[in-house]
């Protein structure tokens, strides 16, 4: 095996993860089916990765290529995730607190554009400079979308008391 091929093994279970939260709310996509896909058009395209270049960013911008191609597909439903336990977040000052589900409801009303970024910076720990890649977006454009997403989020779950919100990451 080689050491590129032990390197994409490495990353299938963050790919896993992001593909689970893409598809969360559209019950005609698999998650399991997009990294299997993501995986197999990285292999097959594997001689356009240019060597030194982030291995990571690349195979996370086909996985979001291939799901923006089979939402453009597909009809929207939404649907929870019930295997998750209930988390609470709390905000610094007054004690408001909002669980999961509410998250949950949050993000699906942001656009598209803005959760993607908000789920590959919080949720993947990808860099700004990452997500441009993976997006091909310009890192401002990252930054700005990703500005807007926060506060749509604290606007959602909290309204007017937005700013007393910690980021947790």
């Amino acid at each position: 095996m080689s050491k590129y091929e032990k390197k994409i093994l490495a990353l299938i279970p963050n790919l896993r993860r992001y593909a689970h939260v893409l598809c969360r709310s559209v019950g005609t996509i698999d998650p399991d089916d997009l990294v299997q896909e993501c995986l197999a058009r990285g292999i097959s395209k594997f001689h356009l990765w240019q060597r030194g270049t982030n291995l990571r960013a690349w195979l996370f911008a086909i996985m979001h290529n291939l799901y923006v191609n089979m939402i453009q597909k597909s009809i929207r439903e939404t649907h929870k995730l019930s295997e998750l336990s209930p988390v609470e977040f709390e905000t610094s000052t007054d004690g408001q607190k909002c669980e999961m589900s509410e998250i949950e409801e949050a993000l699906e009303k942001l656009a598209s554009d803005q959760k993607s970024i908000i789920l590959l910076v919080t949720l993947e720990g990808l860099s700004y400079q990452e997500v441009a890649e993976v997006l091909d977006v310009p890192v401002g454009t990252v930054m700005s979308r990703l500005s807007r997403a926060r506060q749509q989020l604290k606007n959602t779950l909290f309204g007017s008391t937005a700013d007393n919100v910690r980021y947790l990451k």
